[in-house]
């Protein structure tokens, strides 16, 4: 068995198609396919489904398909530790982060890059879905997500800020307020992330908590494009308190934190469950674990 079969697997799992795959491999097709069978023949089992485009894996093929993911990872660790022993730590560090915590991550990243130069950073904006999947295939090495809301499967979190939630809109409607009530935020003609992201999904349920069923007028899968609409259009939005560090509060606007109820949902790093754990990924731990990320996010609260 070859490394460079077991990449041909994970690789045709991720095209799901075999010329793409073995493009992404730079290899033939007729090569790809020859490889693949050697593989099948020395396991004695059938890993590909056969037809005369890619269908899928058999349940031999999907169980090699999870160990393939293990095994390469693992010898991506093995470079990592002995390069790290060699030259100091080096490497990608693959994250995958949720939209809403998007704009925190930068100042982990930041601080290890300062202390780490060699240490390559990829930031992904995920579903929290994807997340989960991305770190038990081993396409991540780790995840910035709620821990504390839906449940995470073979994965070992750590927590960084409880995420509280404001509500942003036009000053008029908001002069001499403090706060706000989840109803009153429903009343509004709002802006919301759509309902495949864990955000949306946490938001309607407090909602559903203060008895109200809001109807956004805008919906939207990108950070960008939610506080762009709200920026220019006649919308107001909820939105987590983190957001002030990085856009601020636009021109015309105010938020406030919304209350009955208080809500606040933990964000955290979620690593796959592994042992030795991977160099980089702790890392990143040991930088989140020497500062205070917390009050670093509340300070625009109190500006």
């Amino acid at each position: 068995m070859l490394l460079r079969q077991l990449e041909y697997l994970t690789t045709l799992a991720r095209e799901r198609h075999f010329a793409r795959a073995a493009d992404a491999c730079y290899v033939s097709q007729p090569a790809m396919s020859a490889a693949i069978h050697k593989l099948e023949a020395e396991l004695d089992v059938q890993i590909v489904q056969r037809g005369n485009r890619f269908i899928g894996f058999t349940p031999e093929g999907e169980r090699i398909l999870q160990w393939a993911y293990r095994i390469l990872a693992e010898r991506d660790a093995l470079i990592d530790d002995v390069g790290t022993m060699r030259e100091g730590l080096s490497g990608r560090l693959r994250i995958g982060s949720i939209p809403t915590a998007l704009c925190v991550v930068p100042i982990l990243t930041s601080l290890l890059c300062q202390a780490q130069p060699h240490v390559r950073i990829m930031v992904t904006s995920q579903t929290s879905i994807e997340i989960q999947r991305g770190l038990s295939q081993y396409g991540l090495d780790a995840g910035v997500t709620y821990i504390d809301n839906e449940p995470l499967a073979n994965v070992r979190t750590v927590p960084l800020y409880p995420e509280r939630y404001l509500l942003l809109a036009d000053e008029n409607q908001l002069a001499g307020r403090t706060s706000a009530t989840w109803a009153e935020a429903a009343e509004l003609p709002l802006c919301l992330l759509t309902e495949d992201m864990q955000n949306r999904r946490i938001l309607n349920s407090v909602f559903e908590q203060a008895l109200v069923n809001p109807q956004p007028a805008v919906e939207t899968d990108s950070i960008s494009a939610l506080y762009s609409h709200v920026k220019e259009g006649p919308w107001a939005t909820v939105l987590p308190h983190t957001w002030l560090l990085r856009f601020g509060v636009p021109d015309g606007m105010r938020a406030v934190p919304l209350a009955e109820p208080d809500i606040r949902k933990t964000i955290g790093i979620v690593l796959h469950e592994r042992d030795p754990e991977p160099i980089l990924a702790k890392a990143l731990i040991d930088t989140a674990q020497r500062i205070d990320l917390q009050a670093i996010l509340d300070l625009p609260m109190h500006d």
